[in-house]
């Protein structure tokens, strides 16, 4: 049968092409809210993380009515590292609206959820969105979508995908660009009559895919996901299996079951083919499970989750002020931390290693794994995190290296220092063409190239340049990479920073810390422009004399510090540092504390 009263679509880009804002004005559109109803913009992003950095991590549904059909609609994020989210969803849907900014045109990540969608053989609807903007190049979007969609093997049909034209913010869409809409009514009339209704025998046996997990306190692990064959009811028994005998099929019982109505979850007691439902009842459910009918065993098959690129080390914290800010400090609580974190997150792989304080935390990128870190120590977790290294693979005997496809886009004068410091970097040059005043330009270059490289390239562009990336493939190891070219201020010994001793430290070198900040010996105050590291005593009192006055300390003018966020941080350290993470505080430190000691190992080590 074909549920004509029903659509799934997924909603796809690369971040900042406002995929979140639009499904705001769909829901207000789509009768979502009360007419008085006060709504929060980016209404999707529910986590304080989504709304602090403007940016959507987890895949979340809605759903609106439209002319008599539920229209349910998965908002994806944008960022690569949180691409396992939208290769798992798009397995729910029968079809996505790929939003492309007005501006920017393509970009990595447009590349990547649109090659996941195509080879799904998804139903495309092309959104040119942000017409408004002052600098939108509506003749030339069009043109490269088509061209992407050639790169990637589309067929004929996708190659005839609707193109519209929205103001996500405005709330608009219109099938010209030289005409500008009123509402979203055309953007809902061809989810109708493009994207196919869901179809399925309504009366086979039970058959649904788990394609995503919640998880609450109080009902414990939610499975999601949609129903491929037959009915879903409350205390139904089935059999819980996946399609890779992973692990041995079991029986179960579903004690409830809910839909999405609007940005609610509403208990039901039956769910139809093609419907997606929150399922609850089911102990040690994980994605990739199918639930079937208790007489008819037949799993699906689950789409391959790209592998890891960048692993860390995440350990407890054993620094001189472990345990004074933190709840849960223990290699116990660490380990059940990170261990729940894999049944919620695909993308993620945590092993054990063998010292039993540290774990082996792998993931597609430096901020996939500075979410979970800036989780954690929000939940009341402390725990020290180790350099980010790159997961290397040995292809035909040859040792290989992840390497990136780097969307760089700088105002022309910027063009010069951008390509001194990607040639030190080992990245290739693809492509390089103008777009007014600015210049976009396409690399290929080692993951590891990109360490640290952040916040040097917003300094050589005066903070204006746009910088996105993806993986694009693994090639033969290209060399070394300097990670760092300067050293750090390490602090002497233990106490409380003063005035007297940072005002002499600061001419040393850029510091993170400002006059009371408890400090101990072996950690990182400052950065140093040497190679060189540098020990410097930032607890350095003045001796009081009868000619000298403690009071004298006020004409001492300190710089201000310079305060590392978290992804900073990470950016920072060198392989002989860890980062000490606490729910009130970020430092840096050395792997050897001991001043003399430190220094003896490195004189082996030359």
């Amino acid at each position: 049968m074909v549920r004509n009263d029903l659509r799934n679509v997924a909603i796809i880009a690369h971040v900042d092409h406002g995929k979140t804002t639009l499904v705001d004005e769909m829901l207000k559109q789509g009768g979502a809210f009360r007419e008085n109803q006060e709504v929060e913009d980016r209404v999707m992003d529910s986590n304080d993380i989504e709304r602090e950095r403007g940016i959507t991590i987890l895949a979340k549904n809605t759903s609106v009515k439209y002319n008599d059909v539920k229209i349910n609609i998965i908002d994806t994020p944008g960022h690569a590292d949180f691409g396992g989210e939208v290769e798992r969803v798009l397995k729910m849907v029968d079809g996505v609206i790929l939003l492309v900014d007005a501006a920017e045109g393509c970009m990595p990540q447009t590349r990547f959820v649109l090659s996941k969608a195509l080879e799904l053989g998804h139903k495309i609807i092309i959104v040119v969105n942000k017409i408004d903007r002052p600098d939108a190049r509506l003749d030339e979007i069009g043109d490269e979508v088509l061209e992407l969609l050639i790169d990637l093997d589309a067929n004929d049909e996708q190659l005839e995908s609707p193109i519209l034209f929205c103001s996500g913010r405005a709330g608009t869409a219109s099938l010209s660009q030289y005409e500008a809409g009123t509402d979203l009514k055309p953007l809902f009339d061809t989810i109708l009559d493009y994207i196919p209704a869901p179809e399925g025998d309504e009366e086979g046996p039970m058959q649904m895919l788990i394609s995503s997990i919640d998880y609450n306190d109080y009902v414990g692990r939610t499975g999601i996901g949609r129903i491929e064959r037959g009915c879903v009811k409350v205390n139904q028994q089935v059999m819980v299996g996946d399609y890779h005998e992973l692990k041995k099929p079991y029986a179960s019982k579903i004690i409830t079951v809910s839909q999405i109505e609007g940005l609610g979850k509403q208990n039901v007691e039956e769910a139809r083919v093609g419907d997606i439902v929150w399922i609850s009842g089911i102990e040690n459910i994980t994605i990739g499970d199918t639930l079937c009918a208790a007489d008819s065993y037949e799993p699906l098959p689950f789409v391959k989750i790209s592998e890891p690129t960048v692993e860390m080390t995440f350990s407890v914290n054993d620094s001189p002020f472990a345990g004074r800010e933190g709840k849960f400090v223990t290699s116990r609580q660490l380990r059940e931390r990170l261990f729940k974190e894999i049944l919620r997150d695909v993308s993620l792989r945590v092993s054990e290693t063998e010292n039993t304080d540290s774990f082996r935390v792998c993931g597609r990128g430096e901020m996939h794994l500075s979410i979970l870190i800036e989780n954690m120590r929000r939940e009341g977790y402390e725990l020290s995190v180790s350099t980010p290294r790159v997961l290397m693979k040995e292809i035909d005997g040859v040792m290989c290296e992840p390497m990136e496809r780097l969307v760089i886009d700088v105002p022309e004068d910027s063009t010069g220092p951008v390509m001194e410091k990607m040639g030190t970097r080992k990245g290739e040059l693809q492509s390089m063409h103008p777009q007014g005043t600015r210049m976009r330009m396409e690399f290929i270059i080692p993951a590891r190239g990109l360490f640290g490289y952040k916040s040097e390239f917003l300094t050589d562009t005066k903070g204006e340049g746009i910088m996105s990336s993806i993986f694009d493939s693994y090639q033969p190891y290209k060399g070394d990479i300097p990670r760092r070219n300067t050293g750090s201020l390490v602090s002497f010994e233990t106490g409380e920073a003063v005035t007297y001793g940072l005002f002499n430290a600061q001419e040393r070198g850029a510091l993170f810390i400002g006059a009371g900040t408890p400090v101990y010996e072996g950690m990182v105050v400052g950065a140093s422009p040497k190679s060189d590291d540098l020990v410097v005593n930032v607890c350095k009192k003045k001796h009081l004399t009868n000619t000298r006055a403690s009071g004298s300390d006020d004409a001492l003018r300190l710089i201000p510090p310079r305060k590392l966020s978290l992804e900073e941080s990470l950016e920072f350290i060198a392989d002989d540092e860890l980062l000490e993470v606490t729910p009130k505080s970020i430092r840096i430190r050395k792997r050897i504390l001991d001043n003399a000691l430190r220094a003896k190992t490195r004189a082996k080590e030359k």
